[in-house]
């Protein structure tokens, strides 16, 4: 274990936060904040500080070697050393000076979860405001990864670092260098965020907006700046969110391929197909629910297709209060709770990859139940999966599942919640989703919730953004031993 390596690395996440703490400092300057002007310069300081002492203490020299178990760990550390900086301007400015609500939102933000604890959101300050949705874009693709980017590669295996933080079963890179894969990935996400921006822009919704809107959708977090998301602006703009949250919830290394003119590589893709599908379906039988509601097609049909792209790309804005739905458009929406995007986007959830390999290998054992004597084998992409990438697949299930269950148990003890609205957050924070049912439905929020709770959701939120195992392994004592 290379200890040494693993603080360092973690020092340089804690000293960029210090310099990306900047921007949203910037924008309080803009508009005259000096309580935001304060908070945000102390805690560059004090990030500053930690960063440069850990830089200095752990330096490794000559050993900057790192392995699988190094790549791991150092996504943990860095995940939770983030997270802890990261809260402490709503802390510092007195606008959430619960360090629990702090943390919770904080962990919301670069999970991408967008799970909130304010009830007057539109009372927040600019500075403040743009730090949430600034935390979406930094958690959605990665720190680490932008780290990989921009600064000298410290290990030829940095790869360990892109796997254990990028999100989805199978991880590769795109080109040789694994510091060209992620400048790659980030030049991609950037350009998309920027489009996004000019496409609200010209559709009238003010540049304050604009740039909020377009970070949360990009890094699929969907932090509101409106008690009512984003119900109060105009068709238009609802329209252009809804068709960016499902590009962001697409695999990036597709975007890759269509510059490469790759197009019967990205049109043969079946994953791709499947979440066009699913949400095309999904989007059918909630609009067939919700039309005595509003007995406007096109609204029905805007409605709908807002909120499939939301939950399936685990974003989590509103058009509406979808508490108030039919039955059966509350029934589609809680499972596509469970789903996500699609492996190697910013969206959270299982991962659309995983359901489909699952789905193979169960008509797999079903085939071989009619016939014993058969050898099959599960092929995903027009290529032969190895037994350890569907035992991986198995495993993750049934620890994801896990997860939920255990996450709803502890939620259980809270006396003023009711199941619904404790089962709908346990599975929305394990995805990333944001709002559940009930009680914290879209036009909730998590705020009644105790400190406790709060802690389990906020634990349940970086399990499900790391995808477990890399906090597993960092709990687990023999990863530390030298065996």
């Amino acid at each position: 274990m290379n200890r040494r390596m693993i603080f360092y690395m973690v020092g340089n996440i804690v000293l960029l936060e210090a310099v990306l703490l900047i921007l949203p400092t910037m924008v309080s300057v803009c508009y005259h904040e000096m309580n935001c002007i304060n908070a945000f310069s102390i805690t560059i300081i004090i990030s500053a500080a930690a960063g440069i002492a850990m830089r200095l203490v752990f330096n490794p020299k000559n050993n900057r070697v790192i392995y699988a178990k190094e790549g791991f760990i150092i996504v943990t550390f860095a995940w939770i050393f983030l997270s802890l900086f990261g809260c402490l301007p709503f802390m510092i400015s007195g606008e959430v000076p619960d360090f629990f609500d702090a943390l919770f939102e904080t962990v919301s933000g670069f999970t991408t979860t967008g799970a909130s604890i304010l009830r007057d959101v539109e009372s927040m300050s600019y500075g403040l405001l743009f730090w949430r949705s600034f935390t979406h874009w930094l958690g959605g693709m990665g720190v680490l990864v932008l780290i990989m980017a921009i600064l000298p590669s410290d290990s030829g295996r940095a790869i360990h670092i892109l796997r254990a933080e990028m999100a989805g079963p199978v991880i590769g890179k795109i080109v040789p260098k694994i510091k060209d894969t992620a400048k790659i990935l980030y030049v991609i996400y950037l350009i998309l965020t920027v489009v996004e921006f000019i496409f609200l822009c010209i559709g009238g919704m003010p540049v304050f907006d604009s740039a909020v809107h377009a970070l949360g959708t990009a890094g699929t977090g969907g932090f509101g700046i409106k008690a009512d998301s984003v119900a109060g602006y105009s068709p238009y703009l609802q329209w252009v969110i809804t068709v960016f949250m499902i590009i962001f919830g697409i695999n990036f290394n597709l975007f890759y391929l269509l510059l490469l003119r790759k197009f019967r590589t990205v049109f043969t893709n079946r994953e791709l197909w499947f979440y066009f599908g699913l949400m095309l379906g999904a989007a059918g039988v909630i609009t067939y629910s919700i039309y005595p509601i509003y007995n406007n097609f096109s609204d029905s049909v805007r409605h709908s297709c807002f909120q499939v792209a939301s939950i399936v790309s685990t974003t989590g804005y509103s058009t509406a209060d979808f508490n108030l739905w039919p039955d059966l458009a509350k029934g589609v929406i809680f499972l596509l709770l469970f789903v996500g995007g699609c492996a190697g986007s910013t969206a959270g959830g299982l991962k659309l990859s995983r359901v489909i390999i699952m789905l193979k290998a169960i008509l797999r054992d079903i085939r071989h139940l009619l016939h014993p004597r058969s050898v099959a084998s599960v092929k995903y992409e027009g290529k032969n999966l190895d037994v350890s990438v569907l035992n991986g697949v198995t495993t993750y299930f049934a620890l994801y599942f896990m997860l939920i269950a255990s996450t709803f148990f502890l939620l259980s003890f809270e006396p003023s919640f009711d199941l619904q609205s404790n089962l709908t957050a346990a599975i929305s924070c394990c995805n990333n989703v944001g709002p559940g049912l009930g009680l914290v439905g879209p036009m909730e929020g998590f705020g009644g919730y105790s400190g406790f709770s709060k802690l389990i959701l906020t634990f349940a939120m970086l399990f499900g953004r790391l995808e477990i195992y890399p906090i597993l392994l960092a709990l687990y004592p023999r990863t530390w031993t030298k065996k």
